[in-house]
């Protein structure tokens, strides 16, 4: 059976290098969302109410309460979190005795922190799966050192600990949750552009922050956008259950089409480190034999040596093509796909009503929650069976504690993980066993497991609205204020900002798709903006030359709405073409009766000023500095430079790995591992057995 060693790696890595971009990402924004001259500054959401220490630290679980006891204000603590969450993640990316759960345990509880006071510029479903997965992180990651710098400990080939497959499951099950939702929501949401196979055709052009690429995947045929819904659906509705197949080459297709749909969301939009967290969720569906891809071992699996396990390949063949055989099937029938020879294209519609999408629902939400119930169901049998082989008494025991302690985390997270499942099918979520809503409403605000439904419905459909913002001196002559990276300028090409997510320009997308009393913060950015307040023009455009008042903040300001829609192949130097619609916010002053009168409705008056004392605090000015020093870089360049920066390492690393590890022990054990690794576990040898330990370690799993 294959193992996961190398696969909860580079799952490890992989978390630790999205914990790396988030903080580094958010740390370049603090003063201009949450500083004391920011649009919400942070100090206003934590004040003591009067109740024990312990009390409000379980009901608003932030290490920022704290920061006083430091010498900083809310905003420097958020600032000192971000930090120190950049240098941890990046020594537990580049560094494996780092890869401890203590460390993914502080990063969990740091973002966790943050997120507390992020208010409305963190509320992204992608804030919460990485908070998800990072508490996953601290389950999956090893209690002792590798198994290559410490000998197996529990008496088990290969140094694997009985439950260490346990906490790995989950994290297929909240890949699972995450796609099999997101499809499924897009057509309970009832969205005619979802319905009608048409979403892509409005897509590339009306998300937040398109990519050049997005322009040339706009102008690609209609029947090839309606073409690429129904493999959307295929990939996000269909292929998932596939997550959890005895068959590995089923859940290895599964893992491609999941690579695949991601990649291509990568190359058209700027998705900050979403995607990068769903494709680290991918290595899930992997194992070691897949990723040590060995020649020779390929070759002699193709040929088995006895009649059973070729009869047994032979039905594994069988009901692979079933499978596939019936999703083509599937997608045939319910997309009514034709082919039209003479028009040289495929043609799609939708072939079912949303009756008998409701019923299918009812139908299948229930069972996919046994079939996880099952698969775990196995895995714990096969971490039972791991454990009878592990050998000594002292070992026996001390497995049988991680073991009783790791599977009772992993079957409670999975009750847990039940209640937002089912909110897409209420009549099941009102089904479920009463005790996991009552776990559920417990860690609620852990954010330990989350509900999701991505691109629900399918928004600018008759072109994206996009908020400008224009400000004045006299209140006749009024000049655009462009945002860096949101579609301002005609003939500017949309950036590529991955894996930066430019908070303010999310949200002013989120704004335009109403009026502005739906979005308090704005008048919040408009007061800033008149005040000429540095942090928030440096959200706006970091270097601040660039910024028309930076002078001399504008006596007036106000904004439209207008409609954006990519420009056709013909325009040439544009990017863009756009058409006012009206005005969205009023021409305001400082002191203005309308404006101050806005600040109190939404309750954005700052009557508390910043707290004195900590500009003198050692720490303080250490954060002033290494911020001094930071602030002249784009948070783009910022983030390209650590995964430069951890690629040189990497290749470094690879080049002088073997000269500094002479060492004997490891000596022993490489030649096994490189020319002995299959035929020592046919023969079940111990001492192969271990010496295999960092390259094929033996974890119990169905063909």
């Amino acid at each position: 059976m294959a193992g996961s060693r190398v696969p909860r790696q580079l799952f490890l890595q992989g978390v630790a290098a999205v914990f790396m971009f988030a903080f580094a990402s958010l740390y370049t924004q603090i003063p201009g969302l949450y500083g004391p001259e920011g649009i919400l500054p942070a100090r206003r959401t934590l004040r003591p109410q009067g109740k024990g220490r312990w009390q409000q630290l379980w009901e608003t679980p932030t290490l920022l309460w704290e920061a006083p006891l430091l010498g900083l204000d809310t905003a420097q603590g958020l600032e000192l979190l971000s930090l120190l969450g950049t240098v941890l993640a990046l020594g537990a990316l580049l560094t494996r005795q780092l890869r401890h759960p203590l460390v993914y345990l502080l990063l969990w509880a740091a973002y966790l922190s943050v997120c507390q006071v992020g208010q409305v510029f963190l509320y992204f479903q992608w804030d919460s799966l990485l908070l998800e997965t990072g508490f996953l992180a601290v389950l999956v990651a090893p209690l002792g050192l590798p198994p290559n710098h410490k000998q197996a400990p529990q008496g088990r080939p290969g140094g694997v600990s009985p439950h260490e497959g346990l906490p790995f499951w989950l994290v297929r099950w909240l890949l699972f949750r995450l796609m099999f939702a997101s499809g499924v929501v897009k057509l309970t949401s009832r969205c005619p552009a979802w319905w009608g196979l048409t979403a892509l055709t409005y897509h590339y052009e009306t998300q937040c922050l398109p990519t050049p690429a997005a322009w040339f995947a706009h102008h690609l045929p209609v029947w090839l956008h309606k073409l690429s819904v129904v493999a959307t659906f295929l990939i996000e509705i269909a292929v998932p259950p596939l997550f959890f197949a005895p068959v590995r080459r089923l859940r290895l297709a599964a893992f491609y089409s999941q690579v695949l749909l991601q990649v291509l969301i990568i190359l058209t939009g700027n998705y900050n480190f979403f995607n990068l967290l769903t494709l680290v969720l991918t290595t899930a569906l992997l194992d070691d034999t897949h990723l040590a891809a060995k020649s020779s071992t390929s070759r002699r699996k193709r040929m088995p040596s006895s009649w059973p396990k070729a009869l047994l390949a032979m039905l594994t063949l069988l009901l692979e093509l079933a499978v596939y055989g019936l999703l083509a099937c599937g997608v045939v029938h319910y997309f009514g796909l034709e082919v039209d020879w003479e028009q040289h294209v495929v043609r799609s519609r939708t072939t079912f009503t949303f009756h008998q999408l409701s019923q299918w629902l009812k139908t299948v939400t229930l069972p996919t929650m046994w079939l996880g119930a099952a698969s775990l169901a196995w895995e714990l049998l096969t971490a039972l069976w791991r454990w009878v082989q592990v050998r000594g008494s002292l070992r026996k025991l001390c497995a049988a504690v991680q073991l009783s302690v790791f599977g009772t985390a992993t079957v409670a997270l999975f009750l847990i993980s039940l209640v937002p499942y089912s909110y897409m099918e209420p009549s099941s979520h009102g089904r479920l066993w009463t005790g996991a809503h009552r776990l559920f409403s417990t860690v609620e605000h852990l954010q330990l497991a989350n509900s999701y439904g991505l691109f629900r419905r399918m928004t600018g459909l008759g072109g994206r609205p996009e908020v400008v913002l224009e400000g004045s001196y006299d209140g006749h002559q009024w000049t655009e204020i462009e945002f860096m990276y949101k579609p301002g300028n005609l003939s500017r090409p949309p950036p590529i900002v991955v894996p930066h997510q430019p908070r303010l320009d999310w949200q002013m997308w989120f704004a335009a798709l109403g009026p502005h009393t739906h979005s308090p913060w704005f008048t919040s950015l408009v007061l800033r903006l008149l005040q000429g307040k540095e942090p928030v023009i440096r959200l706006v455009q970091n270097h601040v030359p660039s910024y028309p008042f930076h002078q001399q903040p504008p006596t007036y300001v106000r904004a439209q709405l207008y409609k954006y829609w990519f420009s056709h192949p013909w325009e040439q130097g544009q990017w863009w073409r756009r058409q006012w619609v009206e005005e969205f916010f009023p021409s305001v002053s400082l002191g203005d009766p309308a404006l101050d009168m806005l600040l109190r409705q939404f309750g954005l008056q700052d009557k508390s000023p910043p707290r004195a004392g900590g500009s003198s605090n050692t720490l303080s000015q250490a954060l002033h500095w290494v911020r001094k020093q930071l602030s002249p870089l784009e948070a783009p360049a910022l983030l390209w430079g650590l995964l430069g920066a951890v690629g040189a390492i990497k290749v470094m690393q690879a080049l002088l790995g073997p000269q500094s590890l002479p060492r004997t022990k490891e000596e022993k054990h490489k030649p096994a591992p490189q020319e002995d690794s299959v035929a020592a576990s046919k023969q079940a040898s111990p001492a192969p057995n271990i010496s295999s330990g960092s390259q094929t370690p033996r974890r119990k799993k169905s063909p």
